[in-house]
């Protein structure tokens, strides 16, 4: 595909995977529209960079779908001074969209091979505000020894499907942050935009969706009697 095939797939993306999902915010489409998402892909993924749904990524992991990465950055409507946490980087792709719109990206990621790919896309799109660390964050030791997760975070995003927000993440939250979370099992697992007001939790569910789980989570023990 030439850049002309890219530029137009993209638009075609914007108008026919997320203007017409209720994804209005004119912010939120520039930004889109204006990013190669084939860029943060290998070669040999580029020609998917606009399907609708799931690219497949190294380390059998996948992007998530243009309308979801669309509604987590119209959802959160970050203002510029945000310390944002995303829990699985992927390529990259949303964490430098992300970084383009808050004051500090902290990304983690399990696959070593994809923390690599992703700091690799993130500093080649100039940005200098976000770094990614290769980590389990399920483990709660893991990141309780790391110095970024000292201070809170105004947002978190997590970008794969999980039954409920481990309690060492959701401490990481900020009075009055925001939180972006894939809720539930597949095949029903909703995008949550979660709002924390003192000690309570404010959820708001904004669209059911099928998304991979979450690597690293500790395995509960069933007891059979």
């Amino acid at each position: 595909m030439t850049a002309t095939d890219f530029q137009s797939a993209r638009r075609n993306m914007v108008e026919y995977q997320i203007r017409c999902c209720k994804v209005l915010d004119p912010t939120t489409l520039d930004l889109i529209e204006s990013m190669p998402r084939e860029n943060f892909l290998p070669e040999h993924l580029r020609s998917l960079a606009y399907m609708e749904g799931h690219v497949p990524l190294p380390a059998n992991q996948e992007m998530l779908s243009p309308l979801q990465e669309a509604m987590i950055l119209q959802c959160l409507m970050l203002e510029g001074h945000e310390r944002v946490l995303e829990i699985g980087t992927g390529t990259g792709f949303l964490t430098t969209m992300l970084a383009m719109q808050a004051a500090e990206v902290v990304g983690c990621e399990i696959h070593a091979t994809l923390a690599d790919l992703s700091r690799d896309n993130i500093s080649n799109h100039g940005i200098n505000n976000a770094k990614v660390l290769q980590v389990n964050a399920m483990d709660p030791d893991a990141m309780a020894a790391l110095t970024e997760m000292q201070q809170p975070f105004d947002v978190i995003v997590l970008g794969a499907s999980i039954k409920e927000v481990p309690a060492h993440i959701q401490a990481l939250l900020a009075e009055n942050g925001q939180m972006m979370a894939f809720i539930g099992s597949n095949p029903v697992v909703s995008l949550i935009h979660r709002r924390k007001v003192g000690n309570n939790a404010q959820d708001v569910g904004m669209f059911e969706t099928l998304l991979q789980d979450m690597e690293g989570v500790p395995e509960c023990r069933e007891f059979v009697f």
